[in-house]
């Protein structure tokens, strides 16, 4: 299905900051005459004025109403263009671009929404206009008026009101103007909307004359009193109001705005129109006497005017009083007596229940707005307030910035400098931690998650005041990872793997609560927590789950399971943006802040309602302060990242890899026996191969063509890689040595990113290579390159990728190097992350040993080439080398 021809499509933006309209199978449908495939194809700019101009008033999916707005606003800026004047649209104010922001529902790559991105946005619509326009070969009046109605530009009608406080029985005027000219100094000159029947009379300018009142006549067939004022033609004239008068227009604003009429009222009304009264409550102003979720704060509540109480008997006098405007300490306020008088209710009775303390939880909700009442319309926002006490106020206010809290450091204990940003995430986890909160660090991929959680568990066993053990569960491909960072940056911390691969199984079977109690921390798998009850009967001091997309999923056994944890304060990381799906936000936070979003069937209510008023700012609010995420393209993190940071991949071995391994070795001991020279040399390489062939995939080394990806550990370590790749629509080169693996991998790496890829090996096209780097290069869609490492390890740029993964090992270090470097090179502006696959117990584990700890062997044989050295070694040296160890290759 094209781009054009499909109506489910899903706002993306790249990482490069476009917007593109992505076919998406989940996506709401649109309206069958909203055409956006058509319009986004031939740009983000016309995309946007399409759909700030023709869509006006047609319901849209949340994502796509949003950049309505957008383009909305370039529209409505364009209206005070005149006629035939030269089109001038200036750019909106950073701030207003990040209200807007903060407001955005979630997206695919919202997490890449900046001021920046959408004033680049904004030229694109200004230049679509200028195209459209000159296609069109009409003024832009007749342009505007083709898309919406509502945009009419052959003069803008202006209802002003205004207070006359010398005529105490009509206290307000109204005069009806129109914007007529610019003056030299570029200031808008008004006339009286009578003057226009005498400046457009005559046949001649009769279709003038029609298109300023246009706008008046629209909103008349919406709004009685003025259809009776065109009537009567009191329109043309100033008007003595009163009170209700000027209240019946402020309450058909919208209607007369929609329609085109410009609304200005008294200058003394500074947000746009009168103030009113508000139930306001505040919440935790003092510390409370307990921390955690348990914590009950302190609610008080008032009816405030502009911040200031008012007295009991100002708040019966308002709500005795008649709706609309009312006259209270010298000026005037709109009041709707029904609406306080419920709210003032509804505040009252939350200050009664509220008398032992208000849970934290309830108290955030009340404060996001997001309380979950299906009576607390998003409308009464204007009309209720709660705002958070200075306790409360200073703890989310250092939530938000970690940067400025106070200093805490793991000292001389982390065998590693912590960078500006990690130090800053360091304090974040431990004061929430000390407060006994959840956190959700989302670092991007190789920003040092792991780092800043080993100081944080550092600090935490030096501080002594909890002395329980905590616990981290991650996948299994992870926990040698884990286990390898904290012996060589935090050797002090004394670390229990509980996973087959690492620890025996007789320790296992006995392992008690006694044991676990000896640690500092406990690493684990989801498979292994399944398994072992105790973990689940522990009281931890922390419980983290690495890679926390795994427990997106409610309804599963292991999510269940991790959230039966018990522990003083949760942490999950993770590398993906968990607030541009909700469903992945919900279930990370029912662990991390069990209650805060509600169930999961008051948050999918909350969601629906968040849809329907366009609106998800509120959300946003509640889980923000618990959210720490840095990308490596924020100018502020880049500048202190290492610009290549390599990182080992560790693979398990399906079952029948491992068989086929084991059979492999003994078929191995046999092939040596008895044989020398030439013949041992050429049985030790083929063999040597044939180890590489069954790590990376059965079928490469059976031939059989089936490539099944759960057969292979390395393709189950790749999902897990791309699933955070493909979330942050980043751009990835796959090396192997084996031309016949790329058609597998390309096929399956297809099948994680829902898109193809490129491939490159020794039988491309020399011809042919120049294209697929260019396609790589430029084409936003193209996710991936799978390339052999002879034919794509040297003499090609590839900078648009920023990771690099080697799916099977050279064993040459400079060849690998030479083979990073396509990315990591001179016009690369992006950190480089490389992931090196080893399966875990095998020959590429000890061969990787080799590397790391930079033995003669190293130096001799694998930098000066090749494996030949290796057919020298004893047959007893050489089979320890290959043996399998089948506790460490075990996956679950």
């Amino acid at each position: 299905m094209s781009l054009t021809d499909t109506d489910r499509l899903s706002p993306r933006i790249t990482p490069a900051g476009h917007l593109l309209a992505a076919p998406d199978v989940e996506a709401p449908a649109l309206p069958d005459d909203v055409a956006l495939g058509a319009v986004f194809a031939r740009g983000a700019g016309h995309g946007l004025l399409y759909l700030g101009s023709s869509t006006i008033g047609r319901a849209l999916p949340p994502a796509w109403a949003w950049w309505r707005e957008l383009g909305a606003r370039y529209v409505t800026a364009l209206c005070t263009t005149t006629e035939g004047g030269e089109i001038a649209v200036a750019e909106p104010d950073p701030t207003e671009l990040g209200t807007l922001i903060d407001d955005a529902p979630p997206m695919t790559g919202a997490e890449y929404l900046t001021p920046d991105v959408l004033a680049a946005l904004w030229s694109e619509i200004d230049g679509a206009l200028r195209d459209e326009l000159a296609e069109s070969g009409e003024s832009l009046q007749a342009f505007l008026r083709s898309r919406h109605p509502a945009w009419n530009l052959v003069g803008r009608v202006h209802f002003n009101l205004a207070e006359n406080r010398k005529d105490p029985e009509a206290p307000f005027a109204f005069l009806a103007t129109y914007a007529a000219r610019l003056s030299a100094h570029g200031k808008t000159q008004h006339q009286p909307l009578s003057r226009a029947l005498e400046e457009f009379s005559g046949a001649r300018n009769k279709a003038q004359l029609l298109s300023l009142l246009m706008p008046v006549q629209r909103a008349a067939e919406r709004c009685d009193w003025l259809r009776a004022m065109v009537e009567s033609r009191e329109i043309y004239h100033p008007l003595r109001w009163m009170p209700a008068d000027a209240f019946r227009l402020l309450s058909d604003l919208p209607a007369l705005e929609s329609a085109g009429i410009m609304v200005r009222l008294p200058a003394s009304w500074a947000a746009g129109r009168p103030a009113r009264p508000a139930v306001r409550a505040s919440v935790g102003t003092r510390p409370p006497s307990r921390l955690g979720r348990e914590a009950l704060l302190d609610f008080r509540m008032e009816v405030s005017l502009d911040g200031e109480a008012l007295s009991p008997a100002e708040i019966r006098s308002l709500l005795k009083g008649a709706d609309g405007l009312q006259w209270i300490r010298g000026r005037w306020i709109e009041v709707d007596t029904k609406r306080l008088g419920r709210l003032f209710q509804r505040f009252e009775g939350l200050e009664k229940a509220a008398q032992a303390g208000l849970p934290l939880n309830d108290a955030l909700r009340l404060l996001a707005g997001v309380s979950g009442d299906e009576d607390d319309a998003f409308g009464e926002r204007d009309w209720a307030q709660v705002v958070a006490g200075d306790w409360l106020a200073q703890m989310l206010q250092q939530l938000r910035q970690p940067e400025g809290l106070a200093q805490v450091d793991p000292g001389p204990d982390l065998k590693a400098q912590l960078r500006p940003y990690q130090q800053a995430g360091v304090r974040w986890l431990y004061l929430l931690s000390q407060l006994g909160l959840g956190a959700c660090l989302a670092d991007d991929m190789g920003l040092g998650k792991t780092m800043q959680v080993l100081s944080l568990l550092l600090i935490l066993r030096r501080d002594a005041v909890d002395p329980r053990p905590s616990l981290l569960v991650a996948p299994a491909s992870l926990l040698a990872n884990w286990a390898a960072e904290a012996e060589r940056f935090a050797p002090g911390l004394r670390v229990l793997v509980v996973h087959p691969s690492m620890t025996p199984a007789d320790e296992l079977r006995a392992l008690d609560s006694a044991r676990l109690a000896q640690t500092d921390l406990v690493v684990t798998s989801f498979g292994s927590l399944l398994r072992q009850p105790v973990l689940e009967t522990m009281q931890w001091r922390v419980a983290i789950v690495d890679e926390a997309q795994a427990i997106k999923n409610p309804g599963a056994r292991q999510t269940k399971q991790v959230k039966k944890l018990q522990a003083r304060s949760r942490i999950a990381l993770t590398g993906t943006p968990v607030e541009n799906r909700l469903s992945d936000l919900w279930s990370i936070f029912d662990f991390t802040h069990p209650g805060l979003l509600g169930s999961a069937k008051d948050f999918a209510g909350l969601t629906r309602r968040l849809a329907k008023a366009e609106h998800f700012g509120p959300l946003r609010t509640l889980v923000r302060p618990y959210i720490l995420r840095r990308l490596k393209t924020d100018r502020r993190v880049i500048t202190d990242l290492p610009e290549k940071t390599e990182l080992k991949a560790w693979c398990h071995l399906s079952p029948i890899q491992a068989a086929l391994y084991e059979r492999a070795v003994k078929d191995l001991a046999a092939a040596l026996d008895g044989t020398e020279g030439i013949e041992r040399k050429g049985i030790v390489l083929s063999y040597l191969m044939r180890f590489k062939q069954i790590c990376n995939h059965p079928s490469q080394w059976l031939g059989d063509a089936a490539w099944q990806p759960e057969a292979s550990g390395k393709f189950a370590r790749l999902r897990e890689l791309v699933d955070v790749i493909a979330a942050k629509q980043e751009k990835v080169l796959v090396f192997t040595q084996f031309r016949e693996t790329t058609e597998p991998l390309a096929a399956h790496l297809g099948s994680l990113f829902g898109r193809e890829g490129l491939i490159l090996h020794g039988g491309t096209p020399v011809a042919k290579r120049r294209e697929l780097v260019r396609q790589f290069q430029e084409d936003e869609s193209v996710p991936f390159f799978v390339l052999s490492l002879k034919a794509g390890g040297a003499g090609l740029n590839l900078t648009a990728a920023s990771h690099v993964i080697h799916f099977d090992r050279w064993w040459n270090p400079a060849v690998e190097n030479q083979a990073t470097d396509r990315a990591f090179r001179i016009g690369q502006r992006r950190n480089v992350l490389v992931h090196k696959f080893v399966c875990r117990g095998t020959v590429e584990e000890r061969i990787d040993q080799l590397i790391e700890t930079k033995q003669q062997l190293v130096k001799d044989v694998l930098e000066g080439g090749a494996e030949l050295l290796l057919t020298e070694m004893s047959d007893r040296e050489l089979l320890d080398l290959v043996r399998l160890d089948i506790h460490s290759a075990q996956a679950n």
